[in-house]
């Protein structure tokens, strides 16, 4: 197994942590059904579609 020579400084690992934290997924609501879903993503409510408050498509089946 290989063995360090030198110990690696407290910044240098701090560094390659900066991208391990986890983000919060960002969440809207819908102004014509009231739904809470995902930004930028097209929601279904009561069967249908919709996407930026605006009926996308009538009876939507989810597992189509």
């Amino acid at each position: 197994m290989a063995h360090p020579k030198r110990r690696h400084s407290s910044t240098r690992r701090d560094k390659r942590r900066t991208h391990d934290n986890l983000t919060v997924k960002q969440l809207a609501t819908d102004a014509t059904t009231g739904e809470v879903h995902l930004y930028h993503r097209a929601h279904v409510h009561e069967g249908n579609l919709y996407y930026r408050g605006k009926l996308v498509v009538e009876n939507y089946k989810a597992n189509a």
